[in-house]
């Protein structure tokens, strides 16, 4: 029995019940497959239940209002994701009447959709005989094949896809997730999988050779970049004072606490309150925090208090409405 049968014989036995398995609709897997990068699934699930209550199709995520989808996305991160969804939504609602395209080829065109994402939609929505390489997938192939190739080289990336193409089975879909739950549930990352109970041990050449535990090789990520901020959680009222970021950049379009590059004294906060027209209504307490990026790393001095002046009129105050990154939220006091 080739190996490709063996897994598409154990996938539907053994796999999680989530959401977006019990689904064809391709709207429905891209949301989930976007949210599902670089976060847990556990995480995930909220998140994509209240999203596809509120924005159920292409149109309705194309005309959400920015404010309204950040609110929505807020506690995931990496809210360049939610941008690239808009944006994408509204090419379809553009270039393909509303409807998602149901070629790998012409999902690629989409803002954010990457050939993993692309081969998981075509594959599970619409059976087109795709593979979808992601990490999970990389690993699980490094090990079948004991296969010390650095998984973090693209050239790499397009062999595993390559090879994967020309073995896939009918049912890629199914295949496909269960590549995918193989890597997340037995043969995982950060030490010895869970070989006895893996449906390809039979077949696996690292197993075989003893050398599944050491697989796969990657090259080490570069350490982040360490940046100092003076974070300033202002309250009038009660609620905090904010500003909205700029639509490029980090965090982009999102709202934020006042803040400056560097770690001001409490002298230095004080003269920022003054020269903004404000001043502290009893205490200006000061403390730390920390936010870590995929890349960079914020270590924080946060300047905390209750504040009056005409300043207050230069920021926007929170009314729930707005999506404040976690980056600043754990600046808030508690």
């Amino acid at each position: 029995m080739e190996w490709t049968e063996l897994l598409n014989n154990w996938y539907p036995d053994h796999h999680r019940d989530l959401p977006w398995r019990r689904t064809r609709d391709p709207y429905a897997i891209w949301v989930s497959e976007i949210m599902l990068q670089q976060t847990r699934v556990a995480a995930v699930i909220p998140y994509y239940e209240r999203f596809m209550a509120e924005l159920p199709n292409v149109a309705a995520l194309a005309a959400v209002p920015d404010d309204r989808l950040n609110r929505l996305w807020q506690g995931l991160g990496y809210y360049s994701r939610a941008r690239n969804l808009k944006r994408a939504a509204e090419v379809v609602c553009e270039r393909f009447e509303g409807r998602m395209p149901d070629t790998y080829e012409a999902l690629l065109t989409l803002p954010g959709v990457g050939s993993y994402t692309a081969g998981a939609i075509a594959s599970i929505a619409y059976g087109v005989r795709v593979p979808a390489v992601d990490g999970n997938v990389l690993r699980v192939y490094a090990r079948l094949m004991n296969d010390p190739s650095d998984i973090s080289d693209p050239a790499v990336k397009t062999r595993v896809f390559d090879g994967l193409k020309a073995e896939i089975p009918l049912d890629a879909g199914m295949f496909n997730q269960a590549m995918m739950e193989l890597g997340a549930t037995v043969c995982v990352p950060n030490g010895q999988p869970r070989c006895e109970a893996c449906p390809l041990a039979s077949v696996c050449k690292a197993r075989e050779a003893g050398t599944a535990g050491l697989l796969p090789n990657k090259k080490p990520k570069k350490p982040r970049t360490v940046e100092d901020r003076t974070v300033f959680a202002l309250y009038d009222a009660g609620a905090p004072l904010l500003k909205k970021r700029t639509n490029s950049g980090l965090l982009a379009g999102l709202y934020e606490l006042p803040n400056v590059s560097g770690t001001l004294s409490a002298e230095g906060a004080a003269e920022w309150l003054t020269e903004h027209g404000l001043h502290p209504v009893g205490t200006l307490l000061s403390y730390s925090a920390k936010h870590v990026f995929t890349h960079i790393e914020w270590h924080m001095r946060v300047y905390a208090a209750d504040v009056a002046g005409e300043g207050a009129g230069s920021f926007v105050r929170a009314d729930g409405s707005q999506s404040i990154p976690t980056a600043f939220s754990v600046c808030l006091k508690k």
